[in-house]
């Protein structure tokens, strides 16, 4: 198995940013002839016998090393200045550095735990060498586990990059016994690359002096003064951890020309150039959604025994019961027993009459608002009562953990995807020991570990058949695919041993014994290489089902190295209040990448849509309560978001540059502020207090605001602005335990659903049939009228400092602007690049070669020419222009056939769909509860409910679908009418926020017209597919009857 990588748009961006902060250095290429090689020769011998000293030409001429920087420091700033206007970030006023640092600039990257650091900035240095033949980089990294992940990436990325750029990078760890590695990176054409963490040229011991020592193996010279020669490009990953300023120091010696710092937690940041934090990450669905599964112990209430709630079971047929844990005397002894118990179960008989238990017993099953009541007291999943027992406490959450994992392996198996769950503990001895003989003993957490799964898993297999026997007994199976039949997973789940699906993943000491890391005074993390090792070993290996192994045990001090994808749960079995103050945070951040499937595929948005955050769930289960953990790992991720603004407030909006689709820039004005905050005010999508609403964030999110007139045709930059705005909302994990699975209730069985359901759960194909000639002459059109690429222009601003108050020099209200001019940039950056032009068009259209050609030969000379202006802007907006118009001439020719497949009501409806447990109950819904958040989607819910016309509806999941050109597509809702009271009977729904086609982007337009033709195809016009702004509108469409 191995892992597959594709580009992704923010990572692109990512890489540009700092290409563009360069722009006007000059390519450099080594370009040797014979007589000049035989000059260089000739002098450099001569320097070699003393006989004269060795010119910069000739030391340029020979050596690899980085060209120097030939702008001038004010055209680098105006170039970051200019890329931190295009990514509404702070503009800087000067080339800002740490403290007490000169030479050399520093850029400041910031990229979400989860979202490709490292693959980024790999590119970033096939981009610089392609733009400016820069060659030698370092990356420097705080500690060993970095180091070995970066490395490990370099490793897996190799085949990708040798696809995009045809040649491999292969970088060297530096080693102080090793010089020759240097030597190698200094004299090496090609892109050379060192990885080094700061413990081997900060420390005080032998081995980090070496650096800094003449070595009789490399010719009396320091391996420092070599690499300083070079020049090389500084990158550090997490500086955060870096930034000492003893190391800051000892970082000069490297003579760096410019150093990128690239973290998800910037203490200090100078001259940032890219921001992709917590809150670009989740809403652009780029990592998992978190869910927590919080415990809670609450204190001895007197002679109240042992109790542990676990969860509350609702059946739409059945009165909910309750999974408690509680002491139950067993011949002369005690011990826990776990049961489902309805109400009015009496704990004091079952417990063998034990007196802890005396007058106790449940006088309350609240499904709805998920509690039992007790002896007078409310009691939650997760609440466990008089635990004086640290065991029993482990032994509650790695059940837990086990009870999740199985739960998610089901719904994820036929997907194809392998679950893994990770299990962080504080000793060794706690998973492994190790007897007289020196034989491995299992310790007391893999007893417990292996007594839970075998206990867990036999009441899941129990359960599992008895869904299986139901499946069995209410389908006609002649009709049902084999591949959606559960019995794969059961075999899966009984194939392996208890023993056979854990394992250990800890430092390794001289006799191959298992022991905890060794951890410096101040850390948290080890620096020991022996477990690294085994865990980057093993890291495609795990994601194999081949591979028994799904449940890992490894040491919190190693918590650095685990960055696995298909990581599903996390639980920390240790206490809560031990550890950093961004514990929390560090604890997701193990689990927060997208997983892969068998194939190494990533599940992401591109590839399965609005099931990305149904799919990829992480689960913590937590050593406090849900409250606890929620909020404090809220608040460790709005530390991190301090920089945002959190109002969308006049002041936020004045001085923002927009653009519009032509490229055409506009800077808002406070006038424009305050038209557009009171318009958002007014529509219910800001508050009083300027906060986003709710409601609001879905309007912004479907780019359907209201605003002025003149600001319309820079919509999406408008949008783009709201969503930079942070509301705090998107960080409230999801209680996973006020979460259900749902199962269809009564009015999935009803004829109306039925005969809907029977209409519509017919597959089509697609076929287009389109003139080419016509679609090159409509793109021709298109790009001659549409195709703009302004010239690229800096803004100058002067400013005075005037008279006032200490309290204003300290607020920075002294400088008042006086004057503020625009220039344009006369310099062609691009001059030196190789560009396909044709080839990048092609891959971005799916269009052959061929016709490419055809279109750019026929379009005006002057617009072609603006590729000289802007190559990757042209290539871009060219690609995006040609596929409006083939989305066009799509929706003209495209033919939906029938098939013989249909999509399977179980599959589609049963597959581990999830709700809150306290949302409304619902009576017209083929479910209990909404599978949306969605507050739009909750209105029209309701509406659907109070309807009187309304018989029965469904929401429909993202695994019902329709093939279109552009992407597979999802309607809403599908309903069914009163046949006595309207004139269209079926009906399927999509909800947007606007009626209006205009608002619509042509690729949507062509989703929803070939949803229209596909339900024509199969219904004959039976079934109505409709967009519709609210339930008013769709009650104009279905047309009721006159009485």
């Amino acid at each position: 198995m191995k892992l597959q990588f594709k580009e992704q748009d923010f990572q692109l961006q990512a890489v540009k940013v700092i290409v563009d902060c360069f722009e006007g250095q000059p390519l450099k290429t080594n370009r040797f002839t014979l007589e000049r090689s035989r000059e260089i020769q000739r002098k450099a011998k001569l320097a070699a016998m003393g006989a004269a000293e060795i010119d910069y030409a000739v030391e340029e001429a020979i050596g690899y090393r980085n060209s120097p920087i030939q702008i001038a420091d004010a055209q680098v700033l105006k170039n970051i200045q200019e890329v931190q206007k295009q990514n509404d970030l702070h503009e800087s006023v000067q080339l800002e550095r740490p403290k007490g640092i000169r030479p050399g600039y520093n850029l400041t990257i910031e990229m979400e735990t989860g979202t490709g650091k490292t693959y980024t900035y790999i590119r970033t240095m096939y981009e610089l060498h392609r733009h400016y033949g820069w060659s030698k980089f370092i990356v420097i990294v705080p500690g060993i586990a970095i180091r070995e992940g970066v490395y490990k990436s370099f490793e897996v990325t190799q085949d990708h990059f040798q696809e995009l750029y045809g040649h491999k990078i292969t970088p060297f760890i530096y080693h102080s016994a090793r010089p020759q590695d240097i030597e190698n990176f200094a004299s090496d054409s090609r892109i050379s690359v060192m990885i080094i963490n700061t413990q081997a040229f900060n420390a005080s011991g032998a081995d980090a002096r070496r650096i800094y020592m003449e070595l009789d193996q490399f010719g009396t010279r320091k391996p420092i003064d070599i690499i300083a020669q070079t020049n090389p490009i500084l990158i550090i990953d997490e500086p955060q951890s870096v930034d000492g300023d003893k190391t800051l120091k000892s970082m000069q010696d490297f003579n760096p020309l410019f150093t990128l710092r690239y973290s998800a937690t910037h203490k200090v940041e100078y001259n940032k150039v890219f921001r992709l934090d917590a809150l670009d990450a989740y809403n652009k669905r780029l990592v998992k959604k978190i869910q927590v599964k919080g415990i809670n112990l609450k204190g001895s209430t007197g002679t109240t025994g042992y109790l542990y709630l676990e969860q509350i079971s609702l059946s739409t047929t059945k009165p909910p019961f309750a999974v408690i844990e509680f002491e139950k005397r067993v011949g002369d002894g005690v011990k826990k027993v776990r049961q489902k118990l309805s109400e009015g179960a009496n704990l004091h008989e079952l417990s063998g009459n034990l007196p802890a238990y005396k007058n106790h017993s449940i006088t309350e099953i609240n499904g709805y608002l998920n509690k039992v009541i007790i002896n007078g007291q409310d009691i939650y999943p997760g609440d466990i009562l008089n635990d004086k027992d640290e065991n029993a406490f482990r032994r509650v959450q790695i059940r837990e953990t086990i009870l999740s994992h199985l739960q998610k392996e089901k719904q994820l198996f036929e997907k194809g995807i392998k679950v893994l769950s990770l299990f962080f503990i504080d000793s060794v001895e706690k998973y492994r020991v190790y007897d007289e003989a020196g034989e491995q003993v299992l310790g007391e957490y893999a007893k417990i570990f292996e007594e839970e799964y075998n206990s867990v898993r036999n009441d899941f297999l129990d359960l599992f058949q008895q869904d299986y026997n139901d499946y069995l007994r209410d389908t006609d199976l002649a009709t049902v695919h084999k591949g959606y039949m559960p019995v794969q997973y059961t075999e899966y789940l009984q194939r392996d041993d208890a023993y056979k699906v854990h394992a250990g993943y800890f430092s390794i000491d001289k006799k191959g014994k298992s022991v905890d890391p060794a951890v410096k005074r101040g850390s948290e993390d080890s620096e020991d290489i022996s477990a690294y090792d085994l865990i980057m070993k093993d890291k495609e290996r795990l994601l194999s089902f081949e591979e028994s192994t799904r449940f890992l045990f490894s040491h919190s001090a190693l918590k650095e190295g685990w960055d696995n994808p298909n990581v599903f749960q996390i639980c920390a079995l240790k206490n809560a209040e031990s550890g950093s103050s961004t514990r929390r945070r560090q604890e997701v951040g193990r689990g927060m990448r997208l997983c892969v499937d068998k194939r190494g595929i990533r599940q992401d948005f591109e590839l399965i849509g609005g099931q990305v955050h149904e799919v990829n769930k992480l689960t913590v289960v937590a050593s406090e309560s849900y409250e606890a953990f929620a909020r404090g790992l809220q608040s460790e991720i709005a530390a991190t978001l301090k920089g945002r603004p959190q109002k969308a407030e006049v002041a936020y909006f004045i001085g923002k540059l927009i653009t519009n689709e032509k490229n055409e820039q506009h800077r808002i004005t406070e006038e424009d502020a305050r038209k557009l905050n009171k318009l958002l005010y007014k529509h219910d999508v800001i508050d009083d207090n300027d906060k986003i609403t709710p409601v609001g964030r879905e309007i912004i999110e479907q780019h359907k605001m209201p605003l002025p007139e003149h600001l319309e045709p820079y919509r999406e930059s408008v949008a783009q602005l709201l969503k930079s705005i942070y509301t705090g909302e998107p960080f409230k994990p999801e209680d996973e335990r006020q979460t259900i699975v749902l199962n269809t209730n009564p009015n999935f069985s009803k004829k109306a659903f039925q005969e809907l359901w029977n209409k519509i759960n017919l597959k089509t194909i697609y076929e287009v049939r389109f003139d080419t000639t016509k679609l090159i002459n409509d793109s021709k059109i298109s790009i001659n009228a549409n195709l703009h690429i302004n010239d690229r222009y800096y803004e100058v601003k002067t400013g005075e400092l005037e008279e006032g108050t200490q309290e204003q020099m300290e607020a920075g209200s002294l400088v008042r602007e006086s004057q503020r001019q625009y220039l344009t940039l006369k310099n062609n950056p691009y001059t030196d690049a190789v560009y396909d032009m044709v080839g990048e068009i092609e891959a971005r259209t799916n269009l052959t070669r061929r016709t490419i050609v055809d279109i750019l030969k026929s379009i005006k000379e002057e617009k072609f020419l603006l590729f000289r202006k802007n190559p990757e802007e042209f290539i871009s907006r060219c690609s995006r222009l040609i596929k409006e118009v083939k989305a066009s001439l799509i929706i003209n020719n495209i033919v939906y056939h029938k098939t013989a497949e249909r999509h399977d009501a179980k599959t589609v409806f049963t597959n581990d769909k999830h709700a809150l447990r306290n949302s409304e109950l619902l009576k017209k819904h083929i479910y209990d509860y909404l599978t949306s958040d969605s507050a739009i989607e909750a209105d029209f819910a309701l509406a659907l409910e109070n309807s009187v016309e309304v018989v029965v509806y469904a929401k429909l999941p993202a695994s019902f679908y329709i093939s279109t050109p552009v992407a597979n597509y999802s309607p809403d809702w599908a309903i069914v009418f009163d046949k006595d009271k309207v004139r269209h009977i079926y009906f399927v729904a999509e909800t947007k926020g606007s009626d209006s086609d205009m608002d619509l982007r042509e690729i949507e337009k062509l989703k929803i017209h070939c949803a229209g033709k596909h339900f024509d195809t199969i219904s004959g016009g039976i079934v109505k597919f409709e967009k519709v702004s609210s339930y008013a509108k769709l009650m104009e469409i279905v047309q009721l009857r006159l009485s």
